[in-house]
């Protein structure tokens, strides 16, 4: 079976993916695209099928897929370079402040009925506190593990 997005470079784009391969010099993922898009090129003699790709270059077939589909569809540069992230990272629940309340209130006399806190009961308290909205348990582990705090 033949492929649904054929990859035809030009001279210029097979020079650079070239380039990129022999040198050795970019990162392997980038370099492992370069060797897919060159093998698949249907100009430059080889026009290797995705099986024939993915045995000699030990990918993955739905790599080779998404090279080839992102090279036609959006160009050399999207194919050779990583995606950047849409969102960033999840911010940190905790600063300064509220870590010291944590740590503050880890090592306060438990309720009353209670041998220690838990980290359910510490989650619950800082909500109750209104110091979170919300926070789960193992955010509270977490936090608490990162500041060597032993409770036993």
């Amino acid at each position: 079976m033949r492929e649904k997005y054929k990859v035809i470079l030009t001279e210029e784009e097979r020079n650079i993916l070239q380039s990129v391969v022999h040198k050795g010099k970019a990162a392997a993922r980038k370099i492992m695209h370069a060797r897919v898009l060159l093998k698949a090129d249907e100009l430059g003699g080889n026009n290797f099928t995705d099986k024939e790709i993915v045995e000699a270059l030990d990918v993955g077939r739905a790599t080779v897929e998404r090279i080839r589909t992102a090279f036609v569809e959006n160009g050399l540069e999207v194919a050779l370079d990583r995606k950047e992230r849409v969102i960033g990272p999840t911010p940190r629940k905790f600063d300064g402040e509220k870590e010291a309340h944590l740590v503050a209130l880890a090592c306060s006399k438990p309720p009353e009925g209670r041998a220690q806190w838990t980290m359910q009961l510490l989650a619950d308290r800082l909500v109750e506190l209104k110091i979170f909205d919300s926070v789960s348990d193992e955010t509270i582990r977490r936090t608490l593990k990162k500041t060597k705090l032993n409770l036993g």
